[in-house]
């Protein structure tokens, strides 16, 4: 055969299979498939942690007391963080707030761990490693003890309940509900919370820093956003005027309110605004560090195939899409400011799913394709540096 027609019929298999396009199917079986082998890679780490009831990250190294209750659903275990209180202050006192957590909620099935804070400083709960920390509570129970990564719950206690408040909304995406108890806010933006149910309970008497105050404030702040969004931040307010920093366990109503969620993996409004702790992902959105600074937002909405860009100032925004989003088949518009930026079918690709699989590291957040935001530009190309 002349070289000549080697070269034809090799352009013309690299153009069918140029035009061969992923199937939903496809990609379904390719994204449990890599879920799978990402599940093995990561199965010596968690049972290492589950053997030696210690999690270790950077410096630091944070013990897990766990326990299971109740006979196992079909869809997978529930799962309880519970964070202590205690904060700055002597070690032998944190271990003693460590220990007394185990005591305070019971719960009919799951899991629930209470880990030991790596440290004893005020802020003990929403340090920057402590993010990386409930991730991998979250990725190795998912492991370990088939938990289903869309009931998974946070509450804490005093400074554990400092951590919910700065946690819960930083880390939205990885909960169903959430439950902060006699704690402080600090500077916590509750904008991240339209699709987290989050419950205050607090003392009337709990006067130190300003906790009762500052409780009833931020309940009006979440009152004031469901006012203006309707279908996002659910919340509840437990307030006990004659209570003091000890709720005498009345705070334990939290855990059948929360019991009846479970995670809004893709909720139709995401609002995200980035923390001084950077995160590289949020529900259907991501955005690389590189890009990412303190106070970036971005509010996304979506209906159908049509995605709506009502606000956004990441220098690069990634919106992460899968056929449980959109129908993948039909094509995708972007718009923004009443301009189309983007209207085409996106197509579904390996690369996308692979990706997904090890960033979210959640068998429900697997995405199979992926558009960029840049420039007031949408392509399903990446810019090549960032500025």
């Amino acid at each position: 055969m002349k070289l000549q027609t080697l070269c034809v019929i090799a352009l013309l298999c690299g153009t069918c299979a140029a035009q061969k396009k992923m199937s939903r199917a496809e990609a379904d079986r390719l994204a449990m498939q890599q879920w799978n082998t990402e599940k093995q890679k990561l199965m010596p780490a968690a049972r290492k942690v589950w053997s030696e009831g210690v999690i270790k990250f950077q410096q630091y190294q944070m013990a897990i007391a766990y326990k299971v209750f109740g006979t196992k659903p079909v869809g997978g275990r529930s799962l309880y963080i519970s964070l202590h209180g205690g904060g700055n202050a002597p070690v032998a006192v944190n271990d003693q707030q460590w220990e007394n957590q185990r005591t305070l909620y019971k719960i009919k099935e799951g899991l629930v761990i209470v880990p030991r804070a790596p440290t004893n400083n005020w802020n003990l709960w929403h340090e920057d490693h402590i993010d990386n920390f409930i991730d991998s509570l979250i990725r190795y129970s998912v492991i370990m003890e088939d938990v289903n990564p869309d009931k998974v719950y946070i509450l804490g206690y005093s400074a554990g309940g400092d951590g919910v408040f700065q946690l819960a909304p930083r880390m939205a995406d990885r909960f169903a509900a959430a439950s902060m108890m006699a704690g402080h806010p600090g500077d916590a933006d509750m904008r991240n919370l339209r699709n987290l149910p989050f419950s205050i309970f607090i003392g009337g008497l709990d006067s130190a820093y300003n906790r009762n105050k500052l409780a009833i404030k931020y309940n009006r702040k979440l009152d004031s956003l469901h006012n203006l969004d309707a279908k996002g931040y659910e919340h509840e307010f437990h307030l006990y005027p004659d209570k003091p920093h000890w709720l005498d366990h009345q705070d334990t109503i939290a855990i059948p309110w929360m019991a009846d969620y479970k995670r809004n993996t893709f909720p139709d409004k995401v609002v995200w605004v980035q923390d001084n702790r950077l995160q590289h992902r949020f529900y259907w959105l991501s955005a690389p560090l590189a890009f990412s600074k303190a106070g970036d937002v971005a509010e996304v909405s979506r209906k159908g195939n049509l995605i709506t860009i009502l606000h956004n100032t990441f220098n690069v925004l990634e919106i992460n899409l899968n056929d449980d989003l959109v129908n993948l088949d039909q094509p995708v518009t972007v718009i923004a400011n009443g301009k189309v930026l983007f209207r085409k079918k996106v197509n579904r690709s390996f690369k996308a799913i692979e990706r997904s699989v090890k960033e979210y590291q959640d068998p429900r957040f697997i995405f199979t394709a992926k558009l960029i935001l840049s420039n007031n530009k949408v392509s399903e190309v990446y810019p090549l540096k960032s500025k």
